[in-house]
This record gives C-alpha cells, sequence and structure tokens, in this order.
C-alpha cells in the first residue's frame, strides 16, 4: 500500500496575508495573562499570530500595527525585537 502524503499545513502571515507552510512563519502568542512573546516551537498555549521570517516586513509590522490588530492590544516594541533576533539567528 503506498505512503500517504503529509498535508503541510498552511498559514497566513498577518502583515503580508500570504498563505504559507507553517515552518516558514513565526509564530507569536498571547496567553491567558496578556502576555505577548515569540513562539520559535509553535506549540505555547494561548492565541497565535504568525508572521513570515522576513526583517524587512517585521519593520512593516511595526509601524503598521498589525500585531496589534491580530490581538486587539498593544504590543511592546521588545516583541518586535525579539522577533528581528529570532530571524537574525535562524532559528526554527
Amino acid at each position: 500500500m503506498p505512503k500517504k502524503e503529509r498535508k503541510i499545513p498552511l498559514r497566513k502571515c498577518v502583515v503580508s496575508q500570504e498563505r504559507l507552510p507553517k515552518g516558514e512563519l513565526l509564530r507569536v502568542v498571547k496567553n491567558k495573562e496578556g502576555e505577548i512573546f515569540v513562539d520559535p516551537t509553535g506549540k505555547a498555549h494561548g492565541r497565535g499570530a504568525y508572521v513570515k521570517r522576513d526583517t524587512a516586513l517585521i519593520k512593516k509590522a511595526m509601524k503598521k500595527g498589525a500585531l496589534d490588530k491580530a490581538f486587539g492590544a498593544k504590543v511592546p516594541e521588545s516583541v518586535y525585537e525579539d522577533i528581528l533576533a529570532v530571524i537574525r539567528n535562524g532559528k526554527k
């Protein structure tokens, strides 16, 4: 019996609105306590928003407040800095 091909989960970037494979995106989470942080594992509990791993796009997100809209809360600048650090370090 031939092996079934696994479906690649797609997620939408909150900045560019592109649908991309989950592995090409970075997850940002807002948990029950209202904390907003980068989730490199993609497994943290809470409301997740995905952003493309692209420094220019993250800077655009800062200007537009894309994550603020996605979470309905003011996202601290430190979160954007964490996102940029994860992208620069090339972590999956």
